[in-house]
């Protein structure tokens, strides 16, 4: 299966409304970024032991670890977990950046150094989100 299939795989194993608020977080990072490269991470270690919730990822960072280690990531992740979604926006050094900048404004949701936490779009204003996830492109 490639990249897309993968993509469009997970997001019809999503139930509603969860699968079509993907669809439409999907299609919103793609007309933002139409060219970043796209990623699916399965969620699985090299054991294939699950370790996290499977992302959908846009864009290129690259990781670097406190020992000194890289590793080649996505910017923007998109996840489906228990109580609702996920977006990561990752690579932002200032780790207060996130919660200060979107947090009072967004919505009902949890934002966090890296990840902007909600239960459906509903909660949100979705052009804060926006705006969020146009800032981790940007801010390479």
């Amino acid at each position: 299966m490639n990249i897309q299939e993968q993509i469009s795989s997970y997001i019809s194993s999503q139930p509603e409304p969860k699968r079509s608020e993907m669809l439409d977080l999907h299609h919103m990072t793609l007309q933002i970024a139409p060219e970043s490269k796209l990623w699916f991470f399965d969620g699985k270690n090299n054991e294939n032991k699950i370790v996290a919730n499977p992302n959908i990822g846009y864009g290129f960072h690259t990781m670097k670890y406190a020992n000194g280690e890289t590793r080649d990531w996505f910017q923007i992740g998109i996840s489906a977990n228990k109580t609702g979604i996920s977006v990561y926006i990752l690579g932002i050094k200032d780790k207060t950046y996130l919660a200060q900048t979107y947090g009072e404004k967004i919505g009902k949701a949890s934002v966090t150094g890296y990840c902007i936490k909600f239960k459906t779009l509903k909660d949100i204003d979705v052009s804060i989100l926006e705006e969020a996830i146009r800032f981790g492109f940007e801010n390479k």
